[in-house]
């Protein structure tokens, strides 16, 4: 098709270089020697974090270090960077390092190997009085940390963990509602800086072990040009859709988020190509910019990175990587299908041209192309999963050396198919002229780039190796990617300089290995300044605090509760990073949604409170003023910054409303699924009632909608989400049994399944609580007392019909509910028998379908209307 005329606003390539610079890797670009000394610092950072991540340490004994002294060599390497790469104000030099900068970046890293220098006697003075030179290097490493996460991440985080800070030291003087007994500078600098508690806490110590490798492994995959055969590839597929453009962005933001841990670098990555090219297909720019930033901020959604949130959720929940990944992923899914049909609602709504193919073809060779693809796809997906499982089998104690072998023939004899056909480059989206190419020629173009993405994610999921083991396989095999793609072309095409092509090659990998650890900067900062927040959390207890703040203002009400936290995660994550926007907000806010749901007979898993954190802190990338994410498509897309904002959280509602739903419906996190075919079920119905819910929200179906269908769409949605509410009001979902029968009652529970009980008690601040909890039971066999003290941790004593806890073991079930001594239990909760839940999709799908019924008339009549004054005409 012919576009019109070439938006002269569009940005450059360069602008959209300084773009991400600025927020990713930082503004200045000095050249002669600072320019190689940090270019040869960032390439140091890798190879350490390499080197600390394989099995040479063991095997060497050098650099064989803890956990402190890895994370303080790894906060030293991104503070002197930092500091060398951002500029301290608008008006800062850009093409050399101010003298300042270099005392400020000596100074922070400085304070960080004060830990390396002098570990054996700060540990000597741990829970004493510290001396004075570590309280100065506690003090000026934190002072130097807030400058450099005011230049590179801006005033948000610092003024949060600043005011977090002063809290720590001015609480007897708060009032009675947030006050604590308040903290001496030596226990401040002793909890925050010196010991792994505050800024060389959980948060840093995932950035050094997974963080920093599964950044470095997207870099280096960027790098090779799989980021430009994601946008081709879901280019040539979607394309020539209606709305294809916006669809394509949709799709390779979904790719792209499967190895970016950067919504803003994402968005820059895919929105250059597809930005342009919605606009020219009918979107609005403000349209074009919010779906670009809505599919850009889902990328953080999506396993197995997920922005990195999915490394800190492990270590936070204490639950294996593998089931991180496994209840995120359907929720991102759904979000994603959202997005994809919200974008297909709104070409349909405009009438939006499609775009053809370079060469358009017949049904019958189309088809067989789409079947081709596909069946390429599944073909090594299954040679992939069986193979590997046959070689293990045969090989034994070689299988590492018969998979690598396996690995170096798939990508020789894939690597051999690309060479027929000519590099992948990108169509410039501003020419006149658009074509959308063939699927097939640009899928067999860049096959061999998702080898190491599988290796990656087989050893993830298949072989549950660690995270940081499975990445780093990704990333062995990725460097042999990138040191052979090139020399090997050149001669498979016979033509070229193999020579020119082999040093070309080793370029690529080691500035993939830079560009990696400068993008690791930003997150570094971020993380070890989240820190303070969480040490602040745990040396005050603030979260105990906002539990009784929260609960004030919700007035009683679970909803309620559930929207002021949703508000207070939004607000806390605004103008953070990922990263450093989920630590914030689930240190604050995690406990207390898994208290005041407890509190409202709501037992929620602890996935389910941090994915509901992590989901609404990610959505302040929308909300102004400070909407990071929507504020950079706006700036590709030359679009008003506010509009977009607006345009974007409206888009964004149908990821807002999945927190909600899957802290109520656990299936959703495939918690509780039974079977196969529930699990088909649920998916099914799960991607169903989303469609139906973006259908609600922008009043169009398969025509546009009366406000009642309007209301009815978001009834189905409601219900298809979340069938047991209807059911809870019909019946009861539990009988009451008395206190005194709890034993009894255990007893003849069957082994792995859970007793649920109402208890009350005063806490250690002298609150009355009341509770709704989970407890374990244990195998069959030992009395139920027995059962419940064995596997719960909790032993009760029965005294006049009544249950009083006479002892709970530390770290035990009972004692994480926060359960003591002295408490009683109220009522014990056993599930009656009822009717499935899922009968009420029936009457769900049943008024779709007169929706469907009543939209598809009043479109059939409408297409004969606009036919049949054309025929008068």
């Amino acid at each position: 098709m012919t576009n019109p005329a070439v938006d002269e606003t569009t940005p450059t390539r360069e602008e959209l270089d300084q773009l991400v610079a600025k927020a990713e890797t930082g503004a200045r670009q000095p050249g002669g020697i600072p320019a190689t000394m940090l270019f040869v610092l960032a390439l140091l950072w890798s190879l350490y974090q390499l080197y600390v991540a394989s099995p040479l340490p063991f095997t060497t004994g050098i650099l064989l270090i803890n956990d402190q002294q890895d994370r303080a060599i790894h906060l030293a390497f991104a503070m002197f960077l930092a500091f060398c790469a951002y500029p301290a104000t608008q008006n800062s030099p850009r093409d050399r390092i101010p003298a300042t900068d270099w005392l400020l970046a000596l100074a922070g890293a400085g304070c960080c190997l004060y830990i390396i220098a002098f570990y054996r006697d700060m540990v000597s003075h741990t829970g004493g009085i510290r001396t004075t030179p570590e309280i100065i290097a506690s003090v000026g490493g934190m002072l130097c940390l807030m400058e450099i996460t005011r230049r590179a991440l801006g005033i948000p985080l610092v003024i949060v963990a600043s005011v977090f800070a002063i809290y720590a030291f001015l609480g007897p003087h708060m009032p009675d509602v947030i006050s604590h007994h308040g903290v001496s500078l030596n226990r401040f600098v002793d909890h925050m800086w010196l010991t792994t508690e505050g800024v060389f806490g959980i948060a840093l110590g995932v950035s050094t072990a997974f963080i920093f490798l599964f950044v470095l492994f997207g870099s280096m995959l960027q790098m090779a040009g799989a980021g430009n055969y994601f946008i081709q590839l879901s280019f040539a597929l979607l394309g020539h859709l209606r709305g294809g453009p916006a669809k394509a962005a949709v799709v390779s933001s979904g790719m792209t988020g499967l190895i970016s841990g950067s919504a803003i670098a994402n968005i820059v990555t895919t929105g250059t190509f597809t930005i342009p090219l919605m606009k020219r297909v009918g979107f609005p720019a403000e349209k074009a910019a919010a779906i670009e930033t809505s599919a850009s901020i889902n990328g953080q959604i999506m396993p197995p990175v997920m922005g990195a949130a999915a490394f800190l959720m492990t270590e936070f929940i204490g639950i294996s990587y593998f089931d991180v990944i496994k209840h995120a992923f359907l929720p991102a899914v759904i979000s994603y299908i959202a997005l994809y049909y919200i974008v297909h609602l709104e070409a349909e709504k405009a009438g939006m041209p499609v775009l053809e193919r370079r060469a358009e073809k017949p049904l019958a060779i189309k088809l067989r192309n789409m079947l081709s693809s596909v069946g390429t796809i599944l073909a090594l997906a299954a040679a992939t999963y069986f193979g590997i499982g046959l070689v293990q089998t045969l090989a034994g104690e070689g299988t590492f050396w018969a998979i690598s072998a396996i690995f170096i023939v798939t990508y020789l004899t894939l690597l051999y198919v690309a060479s027929r056909s000519p590099d992948l480059e990108l169509d410039d989206p501003n020419s006149p002229l658009i074509h959308v190419p063939e699927a097939l020629p640009v899928l067999l173009t860049g096959l061999y780039y998702l080898l190491p993405v599988v290796v990656l994610i087989w050893c993830l999921v298949v072989e549950r190796f660690s995270p940081g083991l499975s990445v780093l396989n990704a990333i062995i095999g990725m460097t042999v990617i990138l040191l052979t793609q090139r020399p090997l072309l050149c001669v498979m095409r016979g033509d070229g300089d193999i020579v020119a092509a082999s040093r070309a090659g080793f370029y690529d990998f080691i500035l993939g290995l830079v560009t990696g650890a400068r993008n690791m900067v930003g997150v570094a900062i971020a993380l070890a300044s989240a820190g303070i927040i969480v040490g602040v959390v745990s040396l005050t207890g603030v979260g105990l605090l906002m539990t009784a703040i929260i609960e004030t203002i919700s007035g009683g009400s679970l909803i309620v509760m559930l929207a002021v936290t949703a508000v207070m995660c939004v607000i806390l994550g605004m103008g953070l990073p990922t990263t450093a926007n989920y630590i914030v907000v689930i240190s604050i806010m995690g406990h207390t949604v898994v208290t005041l749901a407890a509190q409202h007979g709501l037992i929620v898993p602890l996935i389910a409170v941090h994915l509901f954190v992590f989901y609404f802190g990610l959505i302040s990338g929308t909300t102004p003023p400070v909407a990071v994410d929507a504020f950079a498509a706006a700036a590709v897309a030359r679009s008003d910054p506010l509009k977009t904002c607006i345009q974007a959280f409206y888009y964004s509602m149908r990821t807002a409303i999945l927190p909600f739903m899957f802290l109520f419906n656990t299936q959703l996190l495939l918690i509780g699924i039974g079977s196969p075919w529930e699990f088909v079920m649920i998916v099914t119905v799960s991607i169903i009632a989303m469609l139906v819910f973006a259908a609600a929200t922008l009043g169009y179906f398969l025509t546009n909608s009366r406000l009642w269908e309007s209301a009815a769409l978001l009834l189905i949605a409601f219900t298809l989400l979340r069938p047991g509410y209807w059911l809870d009001q019909l019946q009861e979902p539990y009988i009451i049994v008395q206190p005194a029968q709890v034993t009894e009652r255990i007893e003849r529970m069957p082994t792995g399944a859970g007793v649920r009980m109402v208890v009350e008690g005063t806490t250690f601040s002298g609150r009355d609580v009341t509770k709704t909890i989970l407890l374990p039971v244990g195998e069959q066999g030992p009395s139920g007392a027995d059962r419940l003290a064995g596997a719960a941790g909790l032993t009760l004593t029965i005294e006049d019909g009544e249950a009083r806890v006479t002892n709970v073991a530390f770290n035990s079930p009972a004692y994480d509910w926060g359960i003591d001594f002295g408490w009683t239990v109220k009522e014990v909760q056993v599930e009656a028998e009822r009717p499935s839940k899922h009968w009420f999709y029936i009457p769900g799908l049943l008024l779709l379908a007169a929706v469907c019924a009543l939209q598809l008339r009043r479109r059939r009549h409408a297409s004969a209307g606009t036919t049949a004054a054309a025929g008068a005409d």
